[in-house]
């Protein structure tokens, strides 16, 4: 079964490059939102397994994106993983204590960024399952 992946990102040709190279070479079926407003509706819709996030994104931000899918509990339980140019430690630090669970930035080969969703995946599948062991 394919793990299903919203990618939101203003950034439309990077959307559909991004979601292109993850079907073609990894087991997921990827949806997109080129905007904050439209990846918080998209993401309560389809309930995606893992979520991709932009920060820098004009109206809503990433970080108000990720704040209000966190405070949502239909979502709040989805992985987010940052995916954006901003390498500064303050933005890093703001992306961990909102709860996203890792912080790539952009440019990120494709192979690496499958690896690491393959992983983030696994482990909040095991995570869900059982729900006695705490998250990290």
């Amino acid at each position: 079964m394919k793990s299903k992946i919203l990618i939101i990102d203003d950034e439309k040709d990077f959307c559909r490059l991004l979601k292109k190279n993850l079907e073609l070479f990894g087991n997921f079926a990827v949806s997109m939102a080129t905007s904050g407003k439209e990846g918080l509706k998209l993401a309560g819709k389809t309930i995606p397994d893992l979520i991709l996030l932009d920060i820098m994104m004009p109206e809503m931000d990433g970080f108000k994106v990720l704040e209000k899918l966190k405070s949502d509990r239909k979502v709040s339980g989805i992985p987010v993983v940052m995916l954006t140019a901003k390498g500064d430690e303050v933005s890093k630090l703001r992306a961990a204590q909102l709860q996203s669970v890792k912080y790539l930035t952009k440019p990120v080969e494709i192979q690496d960024l499958m690896a690491i969703l393959e992983k983030v995946l696994k482990n909040e599948g095991s995570q869900r399952q059982d729900p006695g062991k705490a998250r990290g």
